[in-house]
């Protein structure tokens, strides 16, 4: 048999070879399906919270009035055990004390122990976080939520909250920044192809704390100008993604049952 022959009889062998290889090769994995739309009716908003369209995205806003509502951060009961979830923060509490509003507040450790500075009506549990390390939280610059003993609110950069010192009533950290000094934080692409659920706060003013969740998949990119250009926030912190969750006094409106470490309520001053 000729070497031509021998070499045309491999090739045929090794098609048939990679053909019974193609077919007998397990099916590719489904495709995980699409996340249920988030249908939000507009009598389960409290009257401080409205849907908002940005860039194309849903969301749900809320403006918070300090002269006319309280913001309290919770995590665990009072035995010390972490609540582990928002339905479980607003089913431990009696109907006439819920919150009107709560939601995730910060990042959070296995253990559901905040990651950073948490601090629970001045009482502090947990140290600022310097450090770098991996994930959201640690792509700085990261940043401070708190409201003063004086009942002024705030957003700073970790490194200015360390130098400023201020005396706090509240405070949880979390990261990134999404938006520093009116500017949206300088490693987010415009319109990155990460896609989350996502929720944060901002500061319009002295008075005015601006929560945010999106009811659809967003950018940071795209999260952060929904704080910056549509509800006019020159500093705004972003709390998470994916587990992001969102509370009235009734019922879960976001999520609800995902894991939680802080957790921030809206109460109406009586």
């Amino acid at each position: 048999m000729s070497s031509r022959s021998i070499i045309a009889i491999s090739i045929v062998v090794l098609v048939i070879i990679l053909g019974i290889f193609w077919f007998m090769r397990p099916p590719p994995p489904p495709k995980p399906a699409p996340n249920p739309p988030i249908n939000i009716s507009d009598g389960d908003l409290p009257d401080i919270c409205r849907k908002m369209t940005f860039e194309g995205v849903d969301s749900i806003v809320c403006e918070i009035d300090l002269r006319t509502h309280r913001i309290d951060l919770a995590r665990a009961n009072a035995d010390g055990e972490a609540y582990g979830s928002l339905k479980a923060f607003m089913e431990s509490r009696p109907q006439d004390v819920r919150p009107i509003l709560a939601m995730n507040a910060g990042m959070y450790e296995e253990d559901l122990s905040p990651v950073g500075l948490y601090v629970e009506e001045g009482n502090q549990t947990s140290e600022l976080e310097t450090n770098d390390g991996e994930g959201n939280f640690f792509l700085k610059p990261n940043g401070v939520f708190f409201i003063g003993k004086n009942g002024t609110p705030g957003i700073l950069e970790t490194g200015a909250f360390a130098a400023a010192a201020p005396d706090v009533r509240i405070a949880t950290q979390s990261g990134p920044m999404l938006v520093i000094n009116g500017q949206v934080h300088p490693r987010f692409e415009p319109n990155g192809t990460s896609r989350l659920i996502r929720n944060g706060v901002g500061i319009r003013d002295a008075n005015t704390v601006v929560l945010a969740i999106s009811i659809e998949p967003v950018s940071l990119g795209s999260f952060a100008r929904l704080f910056k250009d549509g509800l006019g926030c020159a500093n705004a912190l972003f709390f998470d993604g994916t587990i992001s969750s969102l509370a009235n006094d009734r019922k879960t409106l976001v999520g609800g049952t995902d894991p939680v470490g802080p957790i921030i309520a809206v109460f109406g001053k009586k």
